[in-house]
């Protein structure tokens, strides 16, 4: 059977739904599973028996927070990200995202479809497309929404794993970019169903000044420079056109001045033009 590494956060915030999202993960079969729970500026708290943790000190954020769990564990062909508060309806979720991820030379990560396990609704955000489109419309895609994607090991390390200064957002289009840098592709399994609550992002604090900072460090980071300014540009026209209040739109603008600021201090590696026509292929050209 296949090796799953899984990464799961905590922050001792959620006991129930971290009890119900461990659950459903150590009831998975068809794979070899190795689960670390990492405390994120905790000492992990009701962790069942058997599973390894890993207590910071300090929250450093979810993509460094994934890229210490992983380190942690490092024996899988692949590795799992399973946010603390999904849950996993079927014993064979994991295997079934396994079995698709082989099933296509050449992927590098897939991620299933995500549903609100009341409504069952699966929020345009959460659908590697452009404006959310085809939820239920499998195939390749450019980006990832990273509550739950499943990576190749050595891709992923390849790749040089999560963004992890980002401490939140975006994190999973930098990723993306990179791996298909790397020639490899990403796949969108909506048959297998994740439940995970419908939650808004803006609930983070630090929600519009690290989104606008991040995207402005992914563009310094990952696009050819003539790219860099048309994404940056067409990104801020749309979103200050969606701001709707005046504390979104400062905090916004702090956020992107603050990544036009420390843009050169980015490590920059920008993928070729060929990536460039292949992302543009599978209809997400890097300036939307």
């Amino acid at each position: 059977m296949s090796t799953v590494d899984a990464v799961v956060l905590t922050m001792n915030d959620r006991p129930d739904e971290f009890a119900q999202a461990m659950a459903s993960l150590l009831a998975q079969e068809g794979v070899t599973l190795n689960v670390v729970v990492v405390g994120n500026g905790c000492v992990p708290d009701g962790v069942p028996d058997g599973v390894r943790t890993v207590t910071l000190p300090e929250n450093v954020g979810i993509p460094e927070g994934r890229n210490v769990g992983a380190d942690a564990l490092g024996r899988g062909e692949f590795v799992l990200f399973f946010d603390n508060d999904a849950v996993l309806p079927r014993r064979d979720d994991v295997a079934r995202l396994v079995a698709e991820l082989e099933r296509h030379p050449g992927t590098a990560y897939v991620q299933p479809r995500f549903a609100d396990p009341v409504t069952g609704v699966t929020l345009a955000r959460w659908v590697p497309r452009p404006r959310g489109a085809g939820p239920r419309r499998g195939g390749a895609v450019a980006t990832m929404s990273e509550g739950i994607v499943l990576v190749g090991r050595a891709d992923f390390e390849r790749a040089g794993g999560w963004p992890g200064h980002y401490f939140l957002f975006h994190e999973g289009l930098d990723l993306a970019w990179r791996l298909w840098d790397l020639g490899r592709t990403g796949r969108y399994a909506p048959h297998v169903v994740v439940h995970h609550p419908a939650t808004d992002p803006a609930r983070h604090a630090g929600f519009h000044r690290l989104s606008a900072r991040n995207r402005v460090w992914a563009a310094y980071r990952n696009l050819p420079m003539p790219l860099t300014s048309v994404y940056v540009g067409l990104w801020a026209v749309l979103t200050l056109a969606r701001v709707r209040s005046r504390a979104a739109l400062g905090a916004t603008l702090r956020g992107f001045r603050e990544g036009l600021a420390t843009r050169h201090e980015q490590v920059r590696k920008p993928i070729s033009w060929r990536t460039v026509g292949r992302l543009t292929r599978v209809g997400r050209p890097p300036v939307i």
